[in-house]
């Protein structure tokens, strides 16, 4: 299955999809076209991901089937303010605003079909934790070619709208927090006396392992955490300090706090 796809927005989450996308061979560059009003983006995308960028949104409409809008919430009402782009019932909008609804997409192109879609910036290194839903007008073969992108750049699974916020905070928050702990390991690795480069990378492996092999075994992370402590070992004894600074009730406070504000922000 092969499909014209577009992107009106070429910032990081963009690139991100286009890049990994292209590098796994689900597009070419010559399958893409994107938009973007200024014109450094435009050149900057046009040179870095070998695709063609406009001005207008109203070309990317025109030549695509499947369009990403692909800017921050705030910019949405922008976007459509100019008036009709060429959404009709043959297109399906692909949005990675975080918290704006389908019912508020459904608003400013009601023929469309509407997916909703969260991704990450691991998209880049086709390692995404990509969450979406879907507007009731959509089949799965509608839906089958959004994914040709979404798959191309890692994990993806299909939720009702009401989880969507919540979605959001773990698949597009939680790189961040496993960006800061990567940090923070490497800083106390550093401490110990170890040069930073080979900390950050050893500290990331390790992260990268962890998850992989969550992934590849189906266990449950507790479980592998117990595995991984001796009795009266190392480990236990790094794990007694993060329960002591609230390591655990902290990340999962944070995804609370990213839920809120994603409720917030489609408001």
């Amino acid at each position: 299955m092969t499909a014209k796809v577009g992107f009106i927005g070429t910032g990081r989450m963009a690139s991100a999809l286009i890049r990994g996308a292209i590098s796994k061979g689900a597009l070419t560059p010559e399958d893409v076209i994107a938009s973007n009003i200024h014109a450094d983006s435009r050149e900057r995308a046009a040179r870095e991901l070998g695709i063609r960028v406009v001005e207008d949104p109203r070309d990317v409409v025109s030549e695509a089937d499947v369009v990403f809008l692909a800017v921050k919430p705030a910019q949405i009402p922008d976007v459509f303010a100019s008036g009709d782009l060429g959404f009709d019932t043959s297109k399906t909008l692909v949005s990675i605003a975080a918290g704006v609804t389908i019912e508020t997409l459904k608003s400013y192109v009601p023929d469309s079909k509407i997916l909703r879609v969260m991704p990450n910036i691991c998209s880049t290194v086709s390692a995404s934790a990509t969450g979406f839903c879907r507007s009731s007008d959509m089949s799965d073969e509608d839906v089958a070619k959004a994914r040709l992108v979404l798959d191309a750049v890692g994990l993806c699974y299909e939720f009702k709208e009401k989880d969507m916020d919540a979605v959001s905070s773990v698949v597009g928050c939680a790189p961040a927090f496993m960006f800061m702990a990567v940090d923070a390991m490497a800083d106390g690795a550093v401490l110990m006396g170890l040069p930073r480069d080979k900390s950050i990378m050893l500290a990331a492996q390790a992260m990268l392992g962890a998850a992989k092999t969550i992934l590849e075994t189906g266990q449950h992370p507790g479980a592998l955490k117990d595995s991984v402590c001796s009795p009266g070992g190392s480990t236990i004894e790094g794990v007694k300090v993060l329960e002591d600074y609230a390591f655990r009730a902290a990340l999962a406070e944070a995804i609370r706090a990213c839920t809120d504000k994603n409720r917030e922000l489609g408001k």
